[in-house]
């Protein structure tokens, strides 16, 4: 039988790295994406591949463009027929006070945390619908649920992924493709390593379980979740230690 295909943006570090090794594990069929560490993905993907035994086609560019967007499908269709999965993991952060933030940062986050996933979700979505079935999970934030101090455009973007998540699982249930979201807490990735030693700590003191999430415990999550029944829709599951 045909392996299923996964199709995971932001791919080549932290949570995004983490899931496509977890599902080259277990025998997918990989693409995976990145925006500016072309090199690096193409080596991650030759390592997939020869590790597993698994096809992983590496996709180098902005998945906030849709002229891009629409190429790499493309490719994904040329190479495996269709994603039957698409995980929208591409986010960037930015930490300051919104009266420093300048209109290009905040456009910015809001394209590649929010406009990537509308662009990746109407490419990915027809194929699917085709073939009433598909699973989109998109990795969103505990601060898109609860807002953080100094972090209004990251907060507000992941709280639109949640939004979103929720609207297109209505939109797409009739299909039978289902569409959940993680809410991830403080996760021990290159996007949090700007906390010195003691802002760690203290962070971790705020935890009920003591410690920052790993990435690998979030994509053992994603992997669940795409192989949770089709009734599990429109879901934005926290996974974040009791913090928030």
């Amino acid at each position: 039988m045909k392996s299923k295909t996964v199709f995971i943006t932001g791919a080549s570090h932290g949570i995004g790295r983490a899931i496509a090794e977890e599902f080259a594990r277990r025998g997918y069929s990989l693409a995976i994406n990145c925006k500016s560490s072309g090199e690096e993905l193409h080596l991650f993907a030759e390592r997939l591949s020869d590790a597993f035994q698994v096809p992983c086609l590496p996709l180098v560019g902005d998945v906030s463009d849709e002229e891009f967007v629409e190429q790499a499908f493309g490719e994904i269709q040329q190479k495996f027929g269709m994603a039957d999965i698409l995980i929208n993991n591409a986010g960037i952060s930015h930490v300051g006070l919104l009266t420093d933030m300048s209109l290009e940062e905040w456009n910015r986050v809001l394209q590649v945390n929010l406009t990537s996933m509308f662009c990746c979700c109407k490419h990915a979505i027809p194929p699917m619908v085709h073939e009433k079935s598909g699973r989109i999970l998109n990795i969103s934030s505990v601060w898109g649920n609860v807002g953080a101090s100094c972090e209004v455009a990251y907060s507000a973007s992941k709280g639109g992924v949640n939004g979103f998540t929720r609207a297109l699982a209505k939109e797409l249930g009739p299909s039978g493709i289902t569409v959940n979201a993680i809410a991830c807490g403080v996760i021990d990735t290159r996007m949090n390593r700007c906390f010195s030693e003691d802002e760690r700590r203290q962070i971790s003191e705020e935890i009920p379980v003591g410690r920052f999430g790993l990435p690998q415990e979030a994509a053992s999550l994603a992997l669940s979740l795409v192989n949770a029944p089709d009734y599990l829709t429109g879901q934005v599951i926290t996974l974040d230690g009791g913090w928030q």
